[in-house]
């Protein structure tokens, strides 16, 4: 009898470390695909109103910022001390942007683009002009007079270092699902 345990000893043995090597690779391969491809993410607040909405689920990549740099109009989440935001990028590293009335300058001239949910009231530090460091971006909501964006003191340009990456899938709720248009 005690030769037939030990077999079966051996067997319980090889399930339980088997289990736990296929555990750990499936935690690794979820670690390095959040860390680095992509993660969901959660719209909290109106600032993106009407592209997006509060309490829209999305899928955040990341690798294309691997490879080049967020480009004009991309919606990005970055991080600003321990909270996630998400906003549209506006001005690039080494242009000046300054809002007047209405109008959005990028280096003297105005920018083409129609995101904003309605006129801009409150310019804040870009009523004058705001020049952008190397690695910095200028980034604004949609929802213009209802953002914490670069306009705001408290959160000012965004460091490239801080970006997580760009908004690209919106899965819920299920009636908007589909590929976020950056343009």
């Amino acid at each position: 009898m005690e030769e037939k345990e030990k077999p079966e000893e051996k067997n319980i043995l090889r399930e339980i470390v088997s289990l736990l090597v296929y555990a750990a690779i499936v935690f690794g391969c979820t670690f390095l695909i959040i860390t680095f491809v992509g993660q969901r993410t959660r719209v909290s607040g109106p600032s993106m109103n009407n592209t997006l909405h509060d309490g829209d689920q999305l899928i955040l990549e990341k690798i294309s910022y691997r490879f080049h740099d967020p480009e004009r109009f991309d919606i990005v989440v970055f991080r600003y001390g321990k909270k996630f935001y998400i906003k549209r990028v506006i001005g690039l590293p080494g242009e000046t942007v300054q809002i007047v009335g209405d109008d959005i300058y990028i280096n003297g001239s105005i920018l083409e683009e129609d995101y904003g949910l309605e006129p801009i009231q409150n310019a804040k530090r870009a009523a004058e002009p705001v020049v952008l460091g190397e690695d910095e971006y200028f980034v604004m909501g949609d929802n213009r007079n209802n953002s914490s964006d670069s306009r705001d003191p408290q959160v000012g340009n965004i460091k490239r270092s801080d970006i997580v990456g760009r908004a690209w899938l919106r899965f819920w709720p299920l009636n908007q699902f589909g590929l976020i248009n950056h343009r």
